[in-house]
């Protein structure tokens, strides 16, 4: 039976189930960045098959990005408004749906069209997720469940680098999403299960549907928040969508390898730096209730200058190095950014929070990856990163000096 742990939450009684629970929404999340990053290590197979132009290719990322992010504050309202659960579930359905027409288009516009569709399917996903798992936890240890949750987009996108780059090279590009796309559609089914015995698990919230712009407006600390991971995610997205075709020229790898390269050292490293934030934020949080903020200004801090070296330099073993370095990282800001969105924003816009956080983030990434497209043969790999570096820099110290003077919500 749930119990009532503070005003306007019911917190499950059970940690078994709790955690049950984000396994099964890992397991959705995981299968959002397959799809994402396994069409990144196929775009040589995609610009031999469908005629698209290398500038071209970089509006696959891109229009995807453009439209998920701008569905995504409706999304978030949605998700303080209605059943999240529910929500999760006709997402992955509609993205199953999408993957699979994808693998059938026989055109560049219908595959656009498709990305397009599964930026709306996967808006519906993100903030219903991030503010049921942040309702469901305490705040002492609400970093390791959004940690560990976030934890899928690297082990997805790690899988969807080899996965994508090996079925261009070895059966087909299209067998790739029409696998992907089956798979979402069976585990839909599983999800459909768990969710239909979730009543007896879930939280409840008094003010469901009070979410108010202002609020999130009149907050510094949460404005400099976005602004901060809308440069990482320039950073970030820059690496998944141009580092395997950047390793593919630049070092004459295969497609397979050039997958490989480009995400195992970024993405296992990720793992690692979020299991290890997560674990400390949520400890100095006890004692600092700033702790989450700080650690997600550091985190980019600490990152950026590796998102340079790793295009700037011509070995291949310290690419890999620097890529690591990153992805730990990177890893420890994506443990601590949405869990330190909901420390500064109350409990009834969660999920405007998290999608307004995530749009931020969106808009940038999708802007970057069709700019990466355009300049990479002109102004190049380096130059770019080296610029972004230094905005990274620069939007993250301004966050720990608002957060300084930051009034936390319930403090």
């Amino acid at each position: 039976m749930p119990c009532e742990n503070s005003p306007g939450r019911i917190f499950v009684t059970s940690s078994h189930s709790r955690w049950a629970l984000v396994g099964f929404l890992w397991v959705a999340f995981a299968l959002n960045y397959l799809d994402r990053q396994m069409v990144y290590s196929m775009f040589p197979a995609l610009r031999a098959d469908l005629g698209i132009a290398p500038a071209q290719l970089g509006l696959i990322g891109g229009v995807f990005m453009w439209v998920y992010t701008l569905s995504m504050p409706i999304a978030g309202r949605l998700a303080d408004r209605g059943r999240r659960e529910w929500m999760i579930l006709a997402s992955l359905v509609l993205w199953s749906i999408a993957t699979l027409g994808g693998g059938w288009s026989q055109s560049e516009g219908a595959f656009l069209g498709w990305r397009a569709a599964m930026g709306v399917t996967e808006a519906l996903y993100f903030p219903a997720a991030v503010a049921l798992i942040a309702s469901l936890y305490p705040e002492e240890i609400r970093s390791r469940a959004l940690g560990v949750h976030q934890s899928a987009q690297y082990l997805g996108a790690m899988a969807g680098g080899w996965y994508g780059g090996w079925s261009a090279d070895h059966v087909g590009w299209r067998q790739a999403f029409w696998v992907a796309g089956s798979f979402g559609l069976a585990y839909s089914l599983v999800l459909w299960r768990v969710f239909q015995k979730l009543p007896t698990v879930a939280i409840t919230e008094t003010k469901r549907g009070s979410s108010n712009w202002r609020d999130l407006i009149n907050s510094p600390s949460y404005v400099m928040l976005c602004l901060t991971f809308a440069a990482f995610c320039a950073m970030q997205w820059v690496y998944l969508a141009w580092y395997p075709t950047f390793l593919y020229e630049h070092y004459h790898l295969s497609m397979t390898d050039s997958g490989w390269n480009a995400t195992v050292f970024l993405q296992g490293s990720a793992l690692v730096g979020i299991l290890i934030s997560a674990a400390l934020a949520d400890r100095w949080s006890k004692r600092y209730p700033k702790a989450r903020l700080y650690v997600t200004a550091a985190s980019v801090l600490l990152c950026a200058p590796f998102a340079y070296l790793t295009f700037a330099t011509d070995s291949l073993p310290l690419a890999r190095l620097f890529s690591a370095i990153f992805g730990f990282f990177a890893g420890s800001l994506a443990a601590n950014a949405f869990a330190a969105a909901c420390d500064l924003i109350g409990t009834e816009q969660r999920g405007l929070a998290s999608g307004v956080l995530n749009t931020m983030g969106g808009l940038a990434s999708a802007a970057m990856i069709y700019l990466a497209g355009r300049w990479k043969d002109t102004i190049g790999f380096p130059t770019m990163t080296l610029w972004m570096m230094g905005v990274a820099m620069v939007v993250a110290a301004g966050f720990l000096l608002t957060a300084r003077t930051q009034r936390m919500p319930g403090r």
